[in-house]
């Protein structure tokens, strides 16, 4: 990705979730471009594979709440696979007050289908661990409580390509080769692209990151 233009400044802080049994590491090329736009970021760490979505929502919000009440601006969150569904559940419970945009790469909000194939698979399970359980694309009661109907500004960038050949045959086409296309669109969201990327990489594609700052700027992704 290449920009000629000065970056404006802005007062707006961006907080990074990762995906499940990944780290704050895996968002620096996205952190490192987004802070070259002016934007304050917060790229958190969180117990991906030790807690299910409810208890990591309180791991996290401390800092959340430290970082929205030192901006001037708005707040916005930009999420890798299953971090965009704890972003989700962190906004249930924990709005900030000056809520900006939501940006989801790659997030199984219709749940995965990979997750429903293996969730009794005791490596799966040692893996994953209390999370994983809740990625499936029938989600209990509790489960689905935790993740109403977004009533916010979201984005999702969903991946079209697959390394992954013995997941992708656990999919329907087009796919990520760990969420397909449909299961990251989600009822109420603002605007949703796909691009030429498999999963693990979506946060370090060139593409996906320009897409993530025009939509954090306009609330909408550029397209020709």
């Amino acid at each position: 990705m290449s920009d000629r233009t000065a970056p404006t400044p802005v007062s707006d802080g961006v907080v990074l979730l990762h995906g499940i049994i990944r780290t704050a590491r895996s968002f620096r090329k996205m952190e490192l471009a987004l802070r070259a736009q002016g934007f304050a970021t917060l790229n958190l760490d969180y117990d991906s594979r030790k807690k299910a979505l409810g208890a990591l929502v309180e791991d996290i919000h401390p800092a959340i709440e430290l970082f929205a009440g030192g901006l001037k601006g708005s707040v916005h969150f930009v999420c890798h696979s299953m971090g965009g569904l704890l972003a989700r559940a962190y906004l249930a419970r924990h709005r900030p007050t000056r809520l900006g945009r939501v940006v989801m790469l790659g997030t199984p909000n219709g749940g995965s289908e990979i997750a429903d194939r293996l969730r009794n698979v005791a490596a799966y399970r040692a893996l994953f661990g209390p999370a994983g359980q809740q990625l499936v694309t029938r989600r209990d009661a509790a489960t689905s409580a935790m993740l109403p109907t977004v009533d916010y500004s979201a984005g999702i960038i969903a991946g079209s390509r697959s390394i992954y050949p013995i997941a992708s045959a656990m999919l329907p086409r087009p796919h990520d080769g760990r969420v397909s296309v449909a299961n990251t669109r989600l009822d109420g969201m603002a605007d949703h692209i796909v691009v030429r990327s498999s999963h693990p990489w979506l946060v370090r594609n060139g593409e996906a990151i320009a897409q993530t700052i025009a939509f954090l700027r306009d609330g909408r992704f550029t397209r020709p």
